[in-house]
């Protein structure tokens, strides 16, 4: 028997079940989130068109939409960990953050929808290229969807409270931007317990977003010094030998002269 580094990651344990659960729920739940996503923007930026100007009937319909797209993205964890092997479940959820807190933030349930992102061909592939591709598209992709989502959610949160300085859509995302950026201005901030909490989560998100971004051009910069290095060695050939330093001759001595006196 061989023992193992308990250090040295190991790889998820297979479970063909919850794989074919993903592979046949995976399109539904991005159309979910998709609706979810459009709606919740369609609550939080006309209030008073949904309140005022729609029938009783369609407002209903759209709240009873959101809350069966938020029961669902329940029952998909649930049922998830639930196919996973009994040891392997918290290793999954350790996993799969995103997945799982989109069962109980509304913000990671838009984030899923950049997940779809995977099964581009391109991005499947494993070359240096394709792989720095991949996180380009993913951070930009997650970037926009975190600003935007978590500009609405404060704005929800912010807009009707005393004091507030966060009252329009614009306000939210100039925040928003500032903060992911690490900038903070402070000219904007956050009063209500929720909107604290997305100010939490949107600068872990900053510091996450420029650590990748950092990472990323780092590697892009050292593989294309790399690259040149190699065509400099091929447009040259073969290295050449050192070149060998000049010996300097030693003087002689020359004989005494004789002469006949």
């Amino acid at each position: 028997m061989v023992a193992t580094d308990p250090a040295t990651p190991t790889a998820p344990a297979p479970a063909p079940a919850r794989e074919r659960w993903e592979r046949r729920t995976s399109t539904l739940l991005a159309v979910l989130g998709v609706i979810f996503i459009v709606l919740y923007s369609f609550v939080v930026l006309a209030p008073e068109f949904l309140t005022d100007d729609l029938p009783s009937w369609a407002t209903t319909s759209i709240v009873v939409l959101l809350i069966v797209v938020w029961v669902a993205f329940i029952i998909d964890v649930v049922v998830r960990v639930l196919l996973t092997p009994r040891g392997a479940r918290w290793s999954f959820i350790w996993r799969h953050p995103i997945d799982v807190l989109s069962a109980v933030i509304p913000l990671f349930r838009a984030l899923r929808v950049v997940q779809l992102l995977r099964e581009v061909p391109y991005l499947q592939r494993r070359t240096g290229a394709a792989v720095r591709t991949t996180i380009v598209t993913f951070a930009l992709s997650y970037a926009t969807v975190f600003v935007y989502f978590i500009s609405l959610a404060t704005l929800a949160a912010e807009r009707d409270a005393p004091g507030a300085t966060i009252t329009s859509f614009g306000d939210a995302v100039w925040w928003a931007v500032v903060t992911i950026a690490t900038v903070g201005y402070g000219d904007m901030v956050p009063i209500t317990i929720p909107g604290r909490l997305y100010a939490v989560i949107l600068m872990a998100g900053g510091i996450a977003i420029v650590g990748v971004a950092s990472a990323t051009v780092i590697s892009f910069i050292n593989e294309r010094v790399g690259a040149a290095r190699r065509r400099g060695d091929e447009r040259g050939g073969a290295p050449h030998p050192p070149l060998e330093q000049p010996r300097l001759e030693e003087p002689r001595e020359e004989p005494p002269a004789t002469g006949s006196l």
